[in-house]
């Protein structure tokens, strides 16, 4: 049987940093409210003239690097975003001819915050079933391009990135299982409520914002996240002792620490980023396991379960075997 497997991780932040001091010269608001409630202290925000797929472009580079695979090799690319440069061509259709590669399937995945999770596990079908032997991956976002920066309920949150992986056909195990669900009767609890074909002259005026309501999403995304860890490990006959990382969508540390108490994951088993990176939706969970990985913390044939929640509402995971 053939399986999919993760060879190479990486990762790309803009270089302008945003700290919450700066914040706090735009909005009313202060560096301590927005850490004790939601433990972000900066995140990154691309350049006036860096675009998604100039983000997904140089964490794709590292994440092939580090796979030490040739881009002739790859004959899948995937990339999850909100943000997508163009309403058509696809990001990855843009991503593909800046790799200089041709021919192979190049498409997007839109599930927000769990986007990334949906893209790994279209890939894995892809590599499982024989149609691709060698799949590049990215959750990439720009979402503060959609982010009103006077309402301080949403801007402190969000920031800019882009992880990828590759992925690559294997005869063992090492990406187990994959975990999608959707339920769009929650839709309107957060969401970016125009759209081309929709409340177009909005969009025209330069007011397609993110809208959210923040203590819904809270209760349904700790809910989510902590019952798909339970879907998950039940799905590969595991335990919670048997998993060495938790790699959860980077939202906000409250979120973050109520899934990992709710479903009896020790503090020091999960991965956070969102202090320094905020929320970067498809790409907050492909960062975190970049850098768990680069700084040494996730190593080969580890158990890594990776879970992310987003508007539609969208939730999905990923059981891993580095």
């Amino acid at each position: 049987m053939k399986y999919s497997r993760i060879i190479g991780t990486g990762g790309y932040l803009p270089e302008k940093v945003l700290t919450n001091k700066d914040l706090e010269s735009t909005i009313e608001t202060s560096d301590e409210w927005i850490t004790s409630r939601t433990g972000i202290r900066e995140r990154r925000i691309a350049a006036d003239d860096e675009f998604t797929v100039d983000l997904a472009e140089a964490a794709a580079l590292n994440a092939i690097e580090a796979a030490s695979v040739s881009r002739g090799e790859i004959d899948l690319i995937i990339v999850a975003t909100t943000t997508a440069d163009q309403v058509f061509p696809s990001t990855a259709c843009l991503l593909q001819q800046r790799l200089g590669m041709e021919g192979d399937p190049a498409f997007d995945v839109q599930a927000v915050c769990a986007g990334f999770l949906f893209a790994l596990g279209v890939a894995d079908k892809f590599v499982r079933t024989g149609a691709a032997n060698c799949a590049l991956v990215i959750g990439a976002e720009t979402f503060s391009r959609i982010i009103d920066w006077s309402d301080r309920r949403t801007c402190v949150l969000f920031g800019d990135g882009a992880g990828a992986v590759v992925l690559r056909a294997d005869n063992s195990p090492g990406l187990l299982s994959t975990h999608l669900h959707s339920d769009g009767k929650y839709k309107d609890l957060l969401c970016v409520p125009v759209g081309v074909s929709r409340n177009f002259s909005k969009v025209q005026a330069g007011a397609a914002y993110t809208t959210m309501e923040g203590t819904e999403v809270f209760r349904w995304a700790v809910k989510a996240m902590s019952d798909i860890i339970t879907e998950t490990l039940d799905a590969n006959d595991m335990q919670k002792d048997d998993l060495d990382w938790l790699i959860p969508h980077q939202a906000n540390i409250r979120i973050i620490n109520a899934v990992g108490a709710r479903a009896k994951i020790p503090n020091e088993k999960v991965v956070v980023t969102v202090d320094r990176h905020g929320n970067t939706s498809a790409a907050s969970v492909p960062l975190a396991l970049d850098q768990a990985v680069r700084d040494g913390r996730v190593k080969s044939g580890q158990h890594v379960l990776l879970e992310g929640f987003g508007g539609g509402f969208t939730w999905g995971s990923a059981l891993i075997k580095m």
